[in-house]
């Protein structure tokens, strides 16, 4: 999945996040043709992109097509920092270092809340199985 971005295919993926549900190319036009001036033609060549990229899902709706997200904002935002600190495990440690000095104390405070959560997680039994007293025990 390509999740580059231009300014406009933004533009268009924040409306879509917007809204609940499948929107046209005629009221994704309407809504972000607010603060620009931008040709039906050029929406609907957007949001044909973003399909194509996979960001955007689309389905028949008599002769047109209706457009959502393929996912939420936040799953995308997370599949772009994966795949970016996907490479070299040196150059990984490097980048999530430089990427927590920036944050703020709390989005700090809600990384180490969210380290919790996933570590409390993983420490329960899976469901339907219980633990066993005496680990490695047969």
């Amino acid at each position: 999945m390509n999740t580059t971005l231009g300014e406009l295919e933004r533009s268009v993926m924040d409306q879509l996040w917007r809204t609940d549900g499948a929107q046209s190319v005629r009221e994704v036009h309407a809504a972000i043709g607010r603060d620009r001036d931008l040709a039906y033609t050029t929406v609907m060549t957007v949001l044909d992109r973003l399909a194509k990229k996979g960001l955007a899902v689309r389905e028949r709706d008599g002769r047109a097509y209706r457009y959502a997200a393929a996912q939420s904002r936040e799953a995308l935002v997370a599949e772009v920092m994966h795949t970016a600190l996907a490479d070299d495990r040196a150059e990984r440690t490097a980048a999530l270092v430089a990427f927590v000095g920036r944050v703020s104390r709390e989005d700090a405070a809600a990384m180490r809340a969210a380290l919790a959560r996933l570590e409390e997680a993983e420490s329960q039994p899976e469901p339907g199985r219980k633990r066993s007293r005496t680990a490695g025990a047969r």
